[in-house]
């Protein structure tokens, strides 16, 4: 039995999988986010390790018994910021955190070959800019930094006692030369920071250490071998067997994310493409991400009077009709690729008198569709071909969305088994390759197919005319959003 652990925005997930690679086990502990003023996104990383104590704690005790060892998957560019003693120094600052604005521009200044180096533009999401952010707001913060920390590799250090990372995760910092796969101390020394202050770099599949004593008896589990896992993009990519060169994925979690595995390095950071490091040695991928997917659905089912995103999409889905008039901007948390605008906002256009819940949330699941859209032609925009796409995430349950999403995309979706189930399942994979020492082709496969979903020709005409007008809103909208954060 192997154990995944992702540590999520919403929540932590862990699972077991078997042998045969089948998952025989899962379990949720959710999460809270704090929003103390605008743009600033935080969680107590105490409370991650307290999830994951829930969330493994709840699994079946003997298939705990049986875990020979874990991965890790978590949420990227989160800055946990540690004394010396192991303790945070303050909340994390989250990858949807977007106050470090003015610090990205001063990054870049500092070293111009960053996009070279990093294979990225300099973005709020990041962890570089939130550390000059902390280094100029909070400088006895700063002062008593001793290590930082991803989410997933703060949980590890309480697991393990072991400060440590993986390419995949650490590519997203803006520390990491991407294409040696190693640290830049270019790029830490413009933070005020060196390689003392980061954890040792592994490849995802390589054992990190083994539980602490403590930590195996209260989960009820030999002190099994950690792997160094993967960012969860990454990790998602390895659930469904995106490894090779051009094989893709599209996940619907919190964010959106277009994903694009690769066999060399390559970038594209003039329109906010990502180019990281995949969790596999000698791999990369590019990644379109927008910071807000499935979040949106949450969110239009609060202000629909719906129980719940369930609820919501059963709404749509029983009207079963596309908009006509209503158009919503699914930037809640400002946004990524293709803008790189933190301050965009969300926006409903074209409501009348006869928009009800149905039709709110149905422009939700079609504006998020034209976001991702937009990211995807950012992708091509490197050269890349995709033929099909691989849907993970709590999104790929709604067969209703992704009619929408393959229409909007032009490009059929893969529904594969446990594709729900998402990145904790890709660390579970991981765990195994540090046990089994496998080759990664012969555990990293694509599980079975349980659905195609084509491309409508009714429906990618009409999202063609409605996603020319979504953009148009968007270039009108753009010096509004920036104007009106200046007055606040």
């Amino acid at each position: 039995m192997y154990l995944g652990i992702d540590i999520g925005t919403s929540a932590v997930k862990a699972v077991l999988v078997d042998g045969s690679g089948n998952v025989v086990g899962q379990q949720i502990a959710p999460l809270t986010v704090s929003r103390p003023r605008p743009l600033w996104s935080e969680q107590d990383p105490d409370a991650w390790w307290q999830a994951a104590n829930a969330a493994v704690g709840a699994l079946d005790a003997t298939g705990r018994r049986a875990v020979r060892a874990i991965g890790l998957s978590g949420q990227m560019h989160g800055a946990t910021l540690l004394d010396s003693k192991d303790r945070p120094l303050r909340p994390a600052i989250l990858w949807n955190d977007g106050r470090s604005g003015e610090e990205c521009r001063e990054l870049e200044a500092l070293v111009p070959r960053s996009r070279q180096i990093t294979g990225n533009l300099a973005m709020p999401g990041f962890t570089a800019p939130k550390l000059l952010w902390v280094r100029r707001h909070e400088p006895e913060v700063f002062s008593r930094i001793a290590s930082v920390l991803l989410p997933k590799d703060y949980v590890r250090l309480c697991m393990t006692g072991e400060r440590a990372t993986d390419a995949s995760d650490a590519a997203g910092t803006l520390w990491v030369d991407v294409a040696r796969r190693a640290w830049s101390p270019e790029m830490l020394d413009a933070c005020g920071l060196d390689e003392r202050h980061m954890p040792r770099l592994y490849e995802g599949s390589q054992a990190t250490g083994t539980l602490r004593p403590q930590v195996a008896e209260a989960w009820g589990m030999k002190q099994v071998p950690v792997a160094a896992g993967a960012g969860d993009n990454a990790a998602g990519a390895i659930g469904v067997g995106v490894i090779e060169a051009g094989s893709a994925l599209l996940s619907l979690g919190t964010s959106g994310v277009l994903f694009l595995a690769d066999d060399r390095f390559r970038s594209n950071p003039e329109r906010a493409v990502h180019a990281f490091c995949h969790c596999l040695p000698d791999r990369w991928h590019l990644m379109s991400v927008i910071l807000s997917a499935a979040s949106c659905i949450d969110w239009v089912a609060r202000i629909a009077g719906c129980s719940g995103a369930g609820e919501a999409l059963r709404l749509a889905e029983s009207r079963n009709r596309p908009s006509r008039s209503e158009i919503f901007l699914p930037y809640l948390s400002g946004e990524r690729t293709p803008h790189n605008e933190p301050h965009a906002q969300g926006v409903f256009f074209g409501l009348t008198h006869e928009t009800d819940a149905a039709a709110l949330v149905q422009a939700v699941l079609e504006g998020v569709a034209f976001a991702l859209a937009d990211g995807l032609d950012a992708l091509r925009g490197t050269g890349a071909q995709l033929k099909a796409v691989s849907v993970i995430g709590g999104g790929a349950r709604s067969r209703y969305w992704g009619r929408i999403l393959a229409s909007a995309l032009e490009l059929p979706l893969e529904y594969r088994e446990g594709g729900e189930v998402g990145p904790a399942f890709g660390a579970a994979r991981l765990g195994r390759l540090a046990h089994s020492g496998e080759a990664p082709e012969s555990v990293c496969v694509a599980p079975a197919l349980r659905d195609v979903i084509e491309p409508e020709p009714e429906l990618v005409s009409l999202y063609a005319r409605r996603r020319a007008l979504f953009g148009d809103l968007y270039r009108r909208l753009h010096t509004a959003f920036a104007e009106k954060q200046d007055e606040s």
